[in-house]
């Protein structure tokens, strides 16, 4: 569905025709999908976008319908309008597969039906279809008042799901617990369901129930009995709560642990295209977010970018002395290496990051000899067993990086120790990356 291309005209013409024009009813490109990514992030990444194609500025406005945006720009061959749609993930699937959408926002991943169900056009799994445009932490929140800390993903099952009903339980006042969730139709309900409620945990049938991540923050940020869920960039004025998964240290989500993935309730946030089918426009919007431009506007929007940046951990006191002493010279990168099957088959998302290290280095003044890779594994039956598992992992992405134009990494493992998630969390099996002090 596409619009005719109008003649050019001048500027104070063309911001009149946008302003007193009626809403259009076809788009050059449409975006629908998540929310967490449509009320910001999306917009931005378009308007960014735009920007680079157009010849004048880009304008924003409502079309008459709640959550929804266009944006327009004037081109050389006429103007250009784009459409974001933030209904929730699963309405994104829906207009994608129905041929409304070019773009699907997703602030979870695709699921195995959905995938099934879109397999006659193109794999949503694959390289060309899935898109990791950002880093989100799912935010824990509460009252500013609210004494609590931190908490464990058990610990929140039980208070979402009922079991826990009253904030003295928790060493709190006394005070009835009030439960504040996203809708069904959201990714963001999605990504807590499977990462807290999982299937020992149900959602208390009276939570209140939120289309908007930034509706359901200010409610609670105004109500001393309250915890609730959202995106890391819909934080406002809601005191954060700190997160634990088994045996690991709790971590508040912040640059380093979302980015790397480490805090237990990171999560990725998606675009997905048609494969083969997809418009030139919405292939090129798609890159433009991926890049280096893009991942600015991703850190300027809340969320976390996946452009690497040098961070000095602070180590808690659980931290084995060797590590300390390996890592001593080194500052962490803010990329870690994860896998899609097996134990050395790269993921998506680390495929694209082999570049983003490349550039990195280059942009630094930086080479291969300055980083370190670090393997780590999940507890294994014998210690040995993950020590060679963490050593192949951290191999696999050296040899990765070779054929990316980086070679001769130096590696290691770090076995079972110092995992980021509970015994058999997959987030354990990963290798992080390190780059010497200058």
């Amino acid at each position: 569905m596409r619009v005719a291309k109008p003649t050019t005209v001048g500027l104070y013409a063309l911001l009149a025709g946008f302003l007193l024009a009626p809403v259009a009813q076809a788009y050059e490109l449409e975006i629908h999908g998540s929310n967490t990514v449509g009320a910001t992030l999306a917009p931005m990444l378009v308007s960014g976008y735009l920007e680079r194609i157009g010849d004048g500025p880009v304008v924003a406005r409502g079309n008459g319908l709640e959550n929804e945006k266009e944006l327009l720009v004037q081109t050389g061959n006429g103007k250009v309008s784009v459409l974001v749609a933030a209904h929730g993930s699963s309405t994104g699937f829906k207009a994608l597969a129905s041929g409304q959408a070019d773009v699907w926002a997703s602030s979870r991943p695709v699921k195995p039906s959905e995938a099934e169900a879109f397999q006659s056009r193109a794999d949503l799994t694959s390289p060309d279809s899935e898109h990791v445009i950002a880093i989100d932490g799912l935010a824990i929140l509460v009252h500013p008042s609210n004494p609590l800390n931190a908490v464990s993903i058990d610990t929140l099952g039980q208070i979402f799901s009922g079991q826990i009903r009253n904030w003295s339980e928790l060493g709190g006042p006394d005070r009835p617990i009030r439960l504040y969730a996203r809708d069904d139709r959201s990714g963001t309900w999605d990504t807590f369901k499977s990462l807290v409620l999982g299937k020992t945990y149900s959602l208390q049938p009276d939570a209140l129930r939120y289309e908007s991540n930034d509706q359901l923050s200010d409610d609670v940020s105004r109500d001393p009995s309250g915890i609730g869920f959202s995106g890391l960039a819909s934080v406002r004025d809601s005191k954060l709560l700190a997160v634990s998964d088994g045996k690991a240290p709790a971590l508040k989500p912040n640059q380093l642990t979302v980015a790397s993935e480490d805090y237990p309730l990171s999560r990725r946030l998606f675009m997905y295209t048609g494969g083969s089918d997809t418009p030139a426009m919405a292939r090129e919007l798609v890159e433009f977010a991926l890049g280096p431009d893009g991942q600015a506007l991703v850190a300027d929007s809340g969320f976390v970018s996946q452009n690497p940046v040098a961070v000095k951990p602070r180590f808690d006191a659980g931290t084995p002395e060797s590590f300390q002493r390996l890592t001593a010279n080194y500052r962490r990168l803010t990329v870690n290496f994860r896998f899609s099957e097996g134990r050395t088959k790269l993921d998506n998302k680390a495929r694209r990051d082999l570049t983003r290290l490349q550039q990195y280095l280059a942009d630094q003044g930086r080479s291969a000899d300055d980083l370190l890779l670090i393997g780590f594994a999940d507890t294994q039956s014998h210690e040995l067993r993950a020590q060679m598992i963490s050593e192949l992992r951290a191999l696999s992405v050296r040899k990765a990086l070779q054929d990316t134009g980086v070679p001769d990494v130096a590696y290691t493992g770090y076995g079972q120790y110092m995992p980021v998630g509970g015994q058999g969390s997959p987030r354990n099996g990963r290798v992080e990356v390190w780059i010497k002090e200058r």
